[in-house]
């Protein structure tokens, strides 16, 4: 069993509009936005200009995928990431695709110049709150 963090790829959107689905409408119980709503930003994001998106692959299978947005910082008088979503399905949370994704991401940030990665979930998401944290400590702590 092999788990692969990529770049999303032209033809992932049938699985990855699946999870985003899942993420959604089941997670956070917001109403769908629309496959057409989607799907543009899902080549919005392919483009890598206003964000990017990575999957976590396992075996062939999606079973995550982490979101970053561009913005900049004025204080930084440079680009900034966000991480506004990193998913994984709930058979394979707390195990090392949360963490694989994360990763990557900030490798991203570094390797692309961009000053910093935040990160934005719910309020509510105390879950999530708390692996960034842990994870935030241990890139920190290296």
């Amino acid at each position: 069993m092999t788990l692969n963090i990529r770049p999303t790829q032209p033809n992932d959107i049938l699985p990855l509009s699946a999870l985003m689905h899942e993420y959604i409408v089941g997670f956070y119980n917001n109403p769908w936005p629309g496959d057409q709503a989607i799907e543009l930003l899902f080549k919005n994001l392919l483009d890598q200009q206003i964000g990017v998106q990575f999957v976590a692959e396992q075996d062939d299978e999606l079973i995550g995928f982490a979101t970053l947005y561009f913005t900049y910082s004025t204080m930084k008088a440079n680009r900034v990431a966000i991480m506004n979503d990193l998913f994984v399905t709930e058979a394979w949370r707390e195990g090392e695709a949360e963490t694989r994704l994360f990763e990557h991401c900030q490798q991203y940030t570094r390797e692309h110049g961009c000053a910093y990665m935040s990160w934005i979930t719910a309020a509510t998401n105390e879950r999530a709150q708390q692996l960034f944290e842990r994870l935030e400590l241990l890139v920190a702590h290296g």
